[in-house]
């Protein structure tokens, strides 16, 4: 027979249970998300300086790159808590949404770095575009153009090359906190050179990748548009 006690503790456990469904499912549906996005962005990219490409592609990518990375950095605030917190309970349990969340992580920062490079190579006139473009964030232009008596247009490839230093410095930050706790179990680990995901001197070079990304990247500063 089932005590009072017993039966507190089948609920309590009941409903640790599923709390922590909850969890994983909101989890999974974040981490499909990503997935998605991060292929979207690099489908998107490869119509640069072709005949799709055109001003209103261009503010869809970086729409699109600003929800990549908030969806990123989301996803690890609320995943990296568990992790550290299994991993100070002695728990080693491999985490398969680290694991995804950690290669997502990665391909977003070299797609980020190629869409760097595109610009650079495929600059886009935005000034028609922005011409007529009414909202707050037109507030600082607004002032300038009264304060200086004429016109100005921000340049959007230069301030897109600035942001998306940013979002590449603040990727790689994500990176070097998930790298920590990946598993070195080699079955979930990917060998590839091309991803570098395994071992120490697999995880230098991965460091090394970052690091020399970063160095291609020099401006730090926000865009006036966002």
């Amino acid at each position: 027979m089932l005590t009072t006690h017993h039966l507190h503790h089948l609920h309590h456990h009941r409903g640790s249970t599923a709390v922590e469904l909850d969890k994983i499912t909101n989890l999974n549906t974040l981490i499909v998300e990503i997935n998605s996005h991060v292929a979207l962005f690099r489908d998107m990219l490869i119509h640069v300086g072709q005949a799709k490409d055109c001003p209103e592609l261009r503010e869809k990518i970086r729409k699109l790159r600003r929800t990549c990375v908030e969806a990123l950095k989301h996803t690890a605030q609320i995943l990296m808590p568990q992790v550290k917190s299994a991993m100070a309970d002695g728990i080693l349990t491999d985490n398969p949404h680290l694991v995804l969340l950690f290669y997502m992580a990665q391909l977003f920062l070299r797609e980020l770095v190629k869409s760097y490079r595109l610009i650079q190579v495929v600059p886009m006139d935005m000034s028609g575009y922005y011409e007529n473009r009414a909202g707050p964030s037109n507030l600082g232009n607004v002032i300038s153009q009264i304060l200086l008596c004429k016109q100005f247009t921000p340049d959007f490839n230069e301030e897109e090359l600035c942001s998306i230093t940013k979002d590449s410095q603040d990727i790689a930050v994500l990176l070097s906190e998930m790298q920590e706790y990946m598993p070195q179990h080699e079955a979930y680990l990917e060998r590839n050179a091309a991803l570098d995901t395994t071992g120490p001197w697999q995880a230098k070079r991965r460091q090394n990748y970052i690091c020399k990304n970063m160095s291609l990247l020099c401006c730090v500063s926000r865009p006036n548009y966002l």
